[in-house]
């Protein structure tokens, strides 16, 4: 069954921030259902508790996305299959040139399920990813790491009580993950440079 993600459940949530597959040029975000009732309660919710106006029956929040986002998205949504589809291909070079690099660990690619690169992130073996980073930024190619520190870390969750190690596998994560150039408008030059100057950072180290 081909479903797309945020379908599967009751609810589902998406983002709309300018970087993602399909972004507005502020902020927004939607939520799916295909529960008239819970669709009604969200909508009131999103509009300050309010079905009939300056009537509020419920305790809610300003969360109406504006029409100029709305406008936007609304000429972007035609074309999202072929923006995943430029993402997929840029994610596929990136592959194919790092794949002889044992440093690196590329994205895994689901059989179950179709991978559509909001961002391309790699591993960095050997505690380099810093190195690395600022290799490139030397070189005028941004990178970013997302996240530097893990949830359990932050100061919002001390009281849950958990400390160093108690999530190694999320702690490692947060020290070798870095993503790299990836959106619909990459220039084969581009992909060439980028990926050039990775390998190249490898080579000379």
């Amino acid at each position: 069954m081909h479903r797309k993600a945020g379908t599967t459940g009751t609810i589902g949530t998406t983002s709309f921030f300018p970087s993602k597959n399909l972004g507005c040029y502020g902020d927004g975000g939607a939520l799916y259902t295909n529960d008239p009732g819970l669709a009604k309660k969200i909508r009131s919710i999103a509009n300050h508790g309010m079905k009939i106006k300056y009537h509020h029956d419920d305790i809610g929040v300003n969360s109406r996305l504006d029409t100029i986002q709305a406008a936007i998205l609304n000429v972007k949504l035609k074309y999202l299959d072929q923006f995943n589809g430029e993402r997929s291909k840029a994610a596929g070079f990136y592959d194919e040139a790092f794949s002889g690099c044992s440093s690196i660990i590329t994205p895994v690619r689901s059989t179950y399920s179709t991978h559509i690169f909001h961002q391309y992130t790699v591993r960095i073996k050997d505690g380099r990813r810093d190195e690395l980073r600022k290799y490139l930024a030397d070189k005028k190619i941004p990178s970013m790491v997302y996240y530097p520190g893990p949830l359990h870390s932050q100061e919002a969750y001390r009281y849950l009580g958990y400390g160093e190690n108690d999530f190694p596998v999320t702690e490692e994560l947060c020290r070798e993950v870095l993503s790299l150039p990836m959106h619909p408008d990459l220039e084969q030059d581009q992909l060439d440079h980028i990926s050039i100057n990775v390998l190249e950072f490898f080579n000379k180290t």
